[in-house]
């Protein structure tokens, strides 16, 4: 969002878009949403999504969520439910018998658990055998990083969130020189976006020039 130079910028709340139509779809995760729409014919009472920071698991969680109205826990505390229920950061579990045994309520009440993690399960460091044995039975979608499509599109709705229109030119003139992840393209719209405040003037391609080379220097 442009301001005027004396006038004062105030950062606005940033709202991300977070319905299914927002979701931003290519080959790095495509079958993490072929899954989510194919429930609730899962062949397992659970699914595990994993993926580097911002590759767009929480909002593949918000969309289950809203499709099967599953209450939302951290990996830290599985809770007691039969499901549904969606467990973000599933790799911070603590309580391995808590989860192992909300994983059997759900089999034998044909309920469902979307897993969220930054790793796989391997790395999970889970230490009770049964518990191992019931994740690794379960489907894993991998999340992978964005090819230039997907990345510019990231942009695109990062910025958008943000209330910020941005041309194509600018668009087209980061993706092939930033850093290719969802948490950097996150990382670098925020940065653009102070910048622009503290500018006075609109996201262009002389301010990303000076903004990436502020970012590399660091």
């Amino acid at each position: 969002m442009s301001v005027a130079k004396g006038q004062l910028a105030l950062p606005l709340p940033v709202r991300a878009a977070l319905g299914h139509e927002d979701f931003l779809v290519g080959p790095s995760n495509a079958e993490a949403v072929a899954w989510i729409d194919r429930w609730p014919n899962w062949p397992a009472p659970g699914l595990i999504i994993y993926g580097p920071p911002g590759c767009g698991k929480s909002h593949l969680i918000e969309i289950w969520r809203a499709k099967t109205g599953a209450r939302l826990v951290s990996g830290a505390k599985p809770g007691a439910d039969e499901g549904p229920i969606a467990i973000e950061d599933a790799e911070d579990t603590r309580d391995e018998v808590a989860l192992f045994h909300l994983l059997n309520r759900l089999k034998s009440a044909g309920g469902h658990a979307l897993f969220s993690a930054r790793v796989p399960v391997a790395w999970w460091g889970i230490k009770l055998p049964d518990l191992a044995s019931r994740l690794s039975a379960l489907p894993v979608v991998e999340v992978l990083s964005p090819d230039d499509v997907l990345l510019e599109g990231l942009l695109q709705k990062l910025f958008s969130d943000r209330q910020i229109r941005v041309g194509g030119d600018v668009l087209r003139y980061l993706v092939p020189r930033m850093e290719r992840s969802y948490e950097g393209a996150r990382r670098l719209v925020l940065r653009l976006d102070q910048a622009a405040l503290a500018a006075g003037r609109a996201v262009s391609v002389p301010l990303a020039t000076k903004v990436l080379g502020e970012v590399r220097e660091t």
